[in-house]
């Protein structure tokens, strides 16, 4: 588990694509001396820190354990920087939703936020104390600081409430603080003035079709047949990390079964979806960057 990996700082606009553009010239950016990460970025020491953290958890890059310290890019990564480094596409901003919460291990707060916090509607001390007895029952031995779990709740909120909803100051275009994830709308208000939230449901039209197939795919390899159930509401599933309800959902799956993966069954007392092809994840990811670039004509 960990908690504030972030150093308080959410994925600020072009920061991925500022990172993922000086770890393809020197994947030791981050940690050498002789680079001097501050000047070469143009942050400071904790927003390198932040910006670090968030390549990893994000899948973009991988950083060994043990050894020399380099960053170097997943195959995601690879593909993200090969077809849409400064983040454009709907399809990068769902995957990086998907594995920032699944990332239980380096974003633990975010993986229960999405996977486990069943309330719709919330307060902060509602979710640090939902959170905090979830750590306890994971593991009696893991004592996280007060500060840490407001840092994550504060930090959650910020990725994913929009600018323009959180302050009337941060409305400017030319003001860069927003996330990206922001436009995923999975954070609204119910109430400013009490701050009380309430998660909402991803639109199926910011989940392209060959993106969540692709999702569908990691989590469910070489299976012949999915229950909706399991689609909706599994740990790591895309209902889970989109907030899906079963309209939502069956939207999204109307959509690959017009590409011909999978077929929707929903008689005989069967809720599943049957796979037609074989086919991975990543196939999909880089099928759907090569049909925009098609389209754009690049």
């Amino acid at each position: 588990m960990k908690f504030r990996g972030h150093e308080t700082f959410f994925i600020r606009k072009g920061w991925l694509s500022k990172g993922m553009k000086y770890v393809k010239q020197n994947g030791a950016v981050f940690v050498s001396k002789d680079e001097k990460p501050m000047d070469v970025l143009g942050i400071g020491s904790n927003m390198v820190k932040s910006l670090r953290y968030w390549l990893q958890v994000a899948g973009i890059t991988h950083e060994k354990k043990s050894g020399k310290r380099i960053q170097t890019f997943t195959p995601l990564g690879e593909l993200i920087y090969q077809y849409d480094r400064y983040i454009e596409e709907q399809g990068t901003l769902a995957l990086l939703q998907y594995n920032l919460a699944n990332n239980e291990e380096e974003a633990t707060s975010w993986y229960y936020f999405f996977n486990f916090f069943k309330m719709q509607e919330f307060t902060k001390e509602d979710f640090m104390n939902s959170l905090r007895t979830w750590v306890t029952m994971q593991n009696e031995s893991v004592n996280v600081a007060e500060r840490s779990l407001q840092d994550d709740f504060n930090c959650i909120i910020n990725t994913y409430l929009p600018r323009n909803k959180y302050s009337v100051k941060y409305v400017s275009p030319e003001n860069n603080i927003a996330c990206p994830l922001g436009e995923l709308g999975l954070i609204d208000y119910v109430s400013r003035e009490n701050k009380i939230y309430r998660k909402n449901i991803a639109s199926p039209e910011q989940i392209p079709a060959r993106i969540a197939w692709a999702m569908i795919l990691r989590k469910y390899p070489n299976q012949a047949e999915i229950s909706l159930d399991k689609l909706l509401n599994d740990t790591g599933s895309i209902g889970r990390i989109f907030n899906l309800d079963i309209i939502s959902l069956l939207k999204i799956l109307r959509s690959i079964e017009n590409m011909g993966a999978v077929k929707i069954v929903r008689t005989a007392g069967l809720d599943v979806i049957k796979v037609l092809r074989k086919e991975t994840a990543l196939e999909n990811i880089e099928a759907y960057y090569k049909e925009i670039w098609e389209e754009q004509g690049e």
